[in-house]
């Protein structure tokens, strides 16, 4: 996955600006780590500017892409973390363990690190039917095989808090479902080229025709158009954290 962001990051910057409302919510689980450690940090974009912060990040062309005063990163891997027992408050992931070459060994590592606390954002399965699957229904099979379940994930975090990530209408960030309500992005290419899904799928130019043809004469106004009367959905996303509900060191 290293290679893919190699090739699929070089825009990444642009297109996954974090959105405020979703860096809220992660925030709010971490407020109390004096010292943060961002697994699959790619360009930084959910790190809080007001806490210490060390990012993690295998891909060379995402790391390039760190603004100018960003936190301090460290090229390497999830799985083996260059860093000793306890050095940090809390250890985060943003949509970045699916690329893990395995999550279970990035777990244990984050754990390991992190004093046993730790917070993911993740997608555990669609639980409202999304349309873009009519047109690229692959994705479902290929996200289920890469996304741990909350009861995989449980079994090797322990007892898991889960808060629900209600994506708005107008998502600043661009992963795969956060134009629910704004189909013409998926027919850009720098859109679909900023959402590693997009990168698994061969052939796609005749679904893209489809849905363009679709919004081009009413069908998709005529499937989907009551999504216009929402704010947000719940499209599966959450973060589920583990050892936050404790008192964090400051030590």
């Amino acid at each position: 996955m290293t290679a893919v962001y190699d090739q699929i990051g070089k825009g990444y910057v642009g297109a996954r600006v974090p959105d405020s409302r979703i860096a809220a919510l992660l925030h709010r689980r971490l407020r109390n780590a004096a010292r943060l450690l961002n697994i699959g940090a790619g360009t930084g974009s959910y790190e809080p500017r007001d806490q210490s912060v060390i990012a993690v990040e295998p891909s060379a062309v995402m790391l390039a892409q760190r603004p100018p005063g960003s936190h301090p990163a460290v090229q390497a891997v999830a799985e083996r973390l260059p860093f000793a027992d306890d050095s940090f408050d809390a250890a985060m992931a943003v949509l970045s363990i699916h690329h893990w070459s395995d999550w279970r060994a990035g777990i244990r590592e984050a754990l390991r690190v992190a004093r046993g606390r730790l917070a993911l954002l993740t997608w555990t399965g669609f639980p409202t039917p999304f349309w873009l699957l009519d047109y690229f229904p692959e994705i479902a099979e290929l996200d289920r095989h890469i996304f741990p379940t909350v009861s995989e994930l449980e079994a090797e975090m322990g007892p898991l808090r889960i808060d629900t990530v209600d994506i708005p209408y107008d998502c600043r960030d661009g992963f795969l479902c956060a134009y629910w309500r704004r189909p013409q992005a998926y027919l850009e290419f720098s859109v679909r080229n900023s959402i590693s899904s997009f990168a698994k799928i061969r052939r796609q130019g005749e679904r893209l025709t489809r849905l363009r043809a679709d919004l081009e004469n009413g069908q998709w106004d005529e499937r989907y158009g009551h999504l216009h009367g929402f704010q947000s959905m719940d499209y599966g996303y959450r973060i589920v954290s583990c050892g936050l509900d404790s008192a964090v060191s400051h030590t």
